[in-house]
């Protein structure tokens, strides 16, 4: 089931996030982990029920995804500048390791469309990185094209690569 996300929800989603973005530990340097993952753990706590929707199974808390809205103020990961969005904004997809494979991402994905459409507006847009290789790969079947005027470099030498989704 895939709904708006209640106070009470808190806890699990930063721990279904967490768990979620864990892999990409081994992937990058530990000073750039420790930062991201400080990064992810603020966001979630900034994070207000109204932009947070999640995935339950049996329920438990299996998934979860951030979308702010257009007009919305954000803070660019790693940078500490914040931006006013122009478009909705997806963050943090995320699906428990033992949900996955089951079309829980591409759902929270479905829903933040929805949302987006039923907003009124023009497109959706997020960013991720060449490590997310099978997100980027979600995004991609989904419609989502590169948007390379929405890349922001988070880091020296990372980039988080914009994508767009016209609606």
């Amino acid at each position: 089931m895939i709904r708006g996300a209640r106070p009470a929800d808190r806890l699990a989603v930063e721990a279904v996030t967490l768990a979620a973005y864990e892999q990409y530990a081994a992937l990058v340097p530990p000073r750039l982990w420790r930062e991201y993952r400080r990064n992810i753990v603020d966001t979630l706590a900034d994070a207000t029920p109204d932009i947070t929707i999640v995935a339950e199974a049996e329920g438990a808390l299996v998934g979860s995804v951030l979308l702010y809205p257009a007009g919305a103020d954000m803070v660019a990961p790693g940078l500490g500048t914040s931006s006013r969005l122009a478009h909705p904004e997806i963050r943090l997809l995320a699906v428990a390791p033992s949900a996955r494979g089951h079309g829980v991402g591409r759902r929270l994905m479905d829903e933040c469309i929805r949302r987006a459409r039923a907003a009124g507006t023009t497109a959706l847009t997020l960013h991720t990185n060449d490590v997310m290789r099978v997100a980027m790969q979600l995004y991609e079947r989904m419609g989502f094209v590169r948007a390379p005027d929405l890349d922001l470099e988070v880091a020296p030498g990372v980039l988080a690569k914009g994508y767009r989704l016209d609606l």
